[in-house]
């Protein structure tokens, strides 16, 4: 599902730079990213989806190379194949959360918002208990709530692959099981692949394989 070869990417101030010579990621695989701060657990991610692009080296989702391909067509790819869960979650302040989650129906022509889509939709708000929630709008939910938004939000579409920047950072117990259940069993069941940055080893267990990026990442004096 994910490949990378001879990868090697640094931010213009030039005081960071990651490089992976190889790393494989078959469908389904369910991989967890660790790392101290600042070793580009973050950056890999957006390498894999395209959001950033590498000085050197190439990036595969599946059949597409994703580094070779213009920024149109990696946002459209995107939309249809990946989906993301963000540190902050990226929601839109005026729009309901059922909006929110249904957000990537609205940004691409390929998605078609259909009545099953939305059954899907309030199906996910349910399994992590904002169901109630889904006429609100986001800027009067907790931290915790709009953290569960942003994951139904990366499901919705059934993407082939979940990207998850600490999906649960800063939850309480109850909502971090809730979260990290949707995650599994969502994309278990579909077969997709899932990789998630995480500083929370009890959560390591679930998940194989490992990638530890402190052997990838260096700093620049």
């Amino acid at each position: 599902m994910i490949r990378i070869r001879d990868l090697d990417f640094t931010y213009p101030t030039g005081e960071f730079r990651l490089r992976v010579p190889q790393l494989s990621l078959p469908p389904g695989s369910h991989a967890a990213v660790v790392g101290p701060s600042g070793s580009g657990k973050t950056t890999l991610l957006n390498l894999i989806s395209g959001v950033l692009i590498p000085q050197a080296g190439r990036v595969w989702v599946g059949e597409l190379e994703i580094t070779s391909i213009e920024e149109a067509a990696r946002r459209a790819f995107r939309l249809r194949h990946i989906g993301m869960v963000f540190q902050e979650f990226e929601l839109l302040e005026y729009l309901t959360v059922l909006d929110n989650i249904l957000l990537p129906y609205r940004l691409s022509r390929r998605l078609r918002l259909e009545p099953a889509v939305r059954r899907r939709a309030e199906a996910l708000a349910a399994r992590v208990a904002i169901a109630d929630k889904l006429h609100r709008h986001v800027d009067c939910l907790s931290f915790g709530e709009r953290q569960r938004v942003g994951l139904c939000r990366a499901l919705v579409a059934e993407p082939r692959l979940v990207l998850a920047d600490e999906p649960t950072a800063g939850l309480d117990p109850a909502s971090k099981a809730l979260v990290m259940e949707a995650l599994l069993n969502d994309t278990h069941s579909r077969g997709a692949t899932l990789v998630t940055v995480t500083h929370d080893a009890e959560l390591l267990p679930r998940f194989d394989p490992l990638i530890d990026l402190q052997s990838f990442a260096e700093a620049i004096p």
